[in-house]
């Protein structure tokens, strides 16, 4: 067999080269493929990726070709991401307008010329509206009302101030700074306790972090007024971690009221509408919490201005009723001083009379005692003089006799103590029982092993008692 007609291979790649121009040179197609292996090069502002399909029926690739995007298509990227909040990267859907090439080295690829925003945003929403239906159909706590949400979280009632606050954030972020600043710079002179528990607040991949930060506030145990929410600066793709089923379940059902503000001007997130409060940005949600103070304040300083209002009004109605009243009791006074004049007068009149009446019998009265006393001393003073003389002889036959009675009772007492002074009660054999030196004549109160004194007339023994029996008393009764 002779030598085979060959050809080198870069001959083979420009032909390869050749025919693709020339079936594809000046033509662009719409094509429509999952990104994957995507990188992206800073300094050149270039992105490679692999542009993939996958089967309908199941997850495998039934297409594959690599992809770049450069220059214009690159700069086309950068607005998609602007505009739909979705960074491009692995695993998203898109529709693109691509051209065909081919590079002897690096082979056949894609160039991206341009990306229809309008098909991803659609995507888009429809991922947001089957994680909203997710949300309400799998929670209890989650109830949709025409266009509103209602939650557990939106439900509760905010406390008449604020002033304890824990704060989700970037650390370092320009929007968290903001909201320190808004709120300690308020112009009300309130001052708030702010506890900081900072995560990422960008890309959906982050959403395990994040829901630990707030399970931490939970755990905390410390008595928030409220959570805050802020995210400050960054892509538009940033936002998708707010659209994240499990953080908005989470917020749906945490038990403190929680206000976000997390910088997305155009549309509300899924964490928005789960939320108690939504504002647009980290410095709205500041101000958000200084008007609710400042409209508690407001409420007290009204409430105190009514008070003093209704104070001034009863304490004039209440003058002028005791005005009225006073001038009543004069009046009155008056009149009833005028009325009883005639009665006061005739009864001093009668006073008057009745009194010299009075001293004038009693005048007369006087004078007939004073003529009986004067005439009776000598017959009173001779008869009390008989009546003293009689009572002294009485006194002296009585005492002496008195005297000789008590004089008898005397001996027969003396004779009766001596019979039962303790010594002749020894001296007939009786005794006395002493213990700590006090005379007992009760045996309650001595028990078996005790120390006595026996006292004799004569001695005095110590003994223990040995034995303690009942006795009636009856051997010595006489």
């Amino acid at each position: 067999m002779g030598p085979q007609k060959h050809i080198k291979l870069s001959e083979l790649n420009s032909k390869i080269s050749d025919a693709l121009t020339d079936r594809f040179k000046g033509q662009t197609f719409w094509v429509v493929a999952d990104i994957t292996n995507h990188s992206y090069k800073a300094q050149k502002k270039i992105h490679y990726f692999e542009l993939v399909e996958k089967g309908t029926t199941s997850n495998s690739i039934v297409a594959k070709i690599i992809g770049k995007a450069w220059g214009a298509g690159s700069m086309h990227l950068s607005d998609f991401e602007k505009n739909t909040g979705q960074r491009f990267t692995n695993n998203i859907n898109v529709l693109v307008l691509v051209s065909v090439d081919y590079h002897p080295l690096f082979g056949l690829s894609l160039n991206v010329l341009d990306i229809d925003t309008n098909f991803t945003l659609g995507i888009l929403e429809q991922q947001r509206n089957a994680t909203l239906k997710r949300l309400v159909d799998e929670n209890d706590f989650i109830e949709k009302k025409q266009e509103q949400y209602i939650t557990t979280n939106n439900q509760l009632q905010l406390r008449p101030v604020i002033q304890r606050v824990a704060v989700l954030s970037g650390s370092n972020s320009a929007g968290h700074e903001d909201f320190k600043h808004t709120l300690e710079h308020n112009d009300f002179g309130y001052v708030f306790q702010i506890d900081d528990y900072p995560t990422i607040v960008q890309g959906d991949n982050n959403a395990k972090l994040f829901l630990g930060r707030l399970i931490e506030v939970y755990n905390s145990g410390i008595p928030y007024d409220a959570v805050v929410i802020t995210r400050g600066g960054g892509a538009q793709s940033d936002f998708l971690i707010f659209d994240n089923y499990n953080i908005g379940r989470a917020v749906a059902k945490f038990p403190i009221p929680i206000i976000t503000g997390i910088g997305h001007q155009k549309n509300v997130s899924i964490t928005d509408l789960m939320a108690h409060t939504h504002t647009k940005t980290p410095t709205k949600a500041a101000e958000f919490i200084i008007a609710h103070n400042r409209s508690f304040e407001q409420s007290i300083l009204l409430l105190q201005k009514n008070i003093v209002i209704k104070s001034q009004q009863l304490f004039l109605l209440n003058y002028q009723n005791l005005s009225r009243l006073k001038s009543t009791i004069s009046n009155s006074a008056r009149e009833m001083i005028s009325v009883h004049k005639d009665a006061l007068g005739a009864i001093n009149q009668n006073t008057i009379n009745s009194s010299k009446s009075i001293l004038y019998q009693k005048h007369r009265h006087l004078v007939s005692l004073s003529h009986q006393i004067a005439g009776k001393p000598r017959i009173i003073l001779y008869n009390r003089i008989n009546d003293i003389e009689n009572t002294i002889s009485n006194l002296k036959t009585f005492t002496n006799q008195y005297l000789r009675n008590q004089s008898k009772y005397l001996g027969h007492y003396r004779a009766s103590m001596q019979m039962i002074s303790p010594e002749n009660i020894l001296k007939k054999g009786y005794a006395i029982v002493r213990v700590n030196e006090k005379i007992i004549s009760n045996a309650d109160t001595i028990e078996v092993g005790d120390t006595i004194d026996v006292v004799l007339s004569d001695t005095i023994l110590k003994t223990t008692v040995r034995e303690k029996t009942k006795y009636n008393g009856r051997e010595t009764h006489l």
